[in-house]
């Protein structure tokens, strides 16, 4: 079952836009730093950084209600490095993202189970990753690490 997903962009003055995802949803405002843009919005890369992040914690949230457990509140950090390729072309070049429960991990049933099949649930990550690098480390409220990056 293949589905769509369909935003229109539309420009309100230089590289400031309104992305419309469509009825009932509020738009956003995206927008380049200064000195290209006014900074009223996030950039490209941010909105990119997002997605990656929304999508692993979802995904992470789903693994975890599936076997029935509760993590607490979840929090996540994305950073999306850019730098120049070969071409001197800014570019993503890997997408970091950290996730914290919002309890100790000895807490959780299952959580070795859960930690290695999450991310195959993330539609965004999973796309992204043949083109960019995407590390996800995730631990508890007492900050111990429960899932480290994988070594490349």
């Amino acid at each position: 079952m293949s589905e769509q997903v369909t935003i229109t962009i539309r420009q309100q003055e230089k590289y400031r836009f309104e992305v419309d995802f469509g009825e009932g949803m509020s738009p956003m405002i995206a927008d380049e730093p200064p000195p290209l843009g006014g900074g009223e919005g996030p950039a490209p890369t941010q909105v990119l950084a997002a997605a990656a992040a929304n999508c692993l914690t979802a995904s992470l949230l789903f693994a975890l209600t599936k076997f029935k457990q509760d993590p607490g509140k979840l929090t996540t950090t994305a950073t999306c490095t850019v730098d120049r390729n070969a071409d001197n072309r800014l570019r993503v070049q890997k997408i970091e993202v950290a996730i914290s429960l919002g309890r100790k991990g000895e807490e959780l049933e299952h959580l070795d189970r859960i930690l290695g099949q999450f991310e195959t649930f993330c539609t965004v990550s999973q796309s992204l990753q043949d083109g960019i690098p995407i590390a996800v480390t995730v631990r508890d409220i007492a900050q111990q690490v429960l899932k480290a990056p994988e070594a490349s």
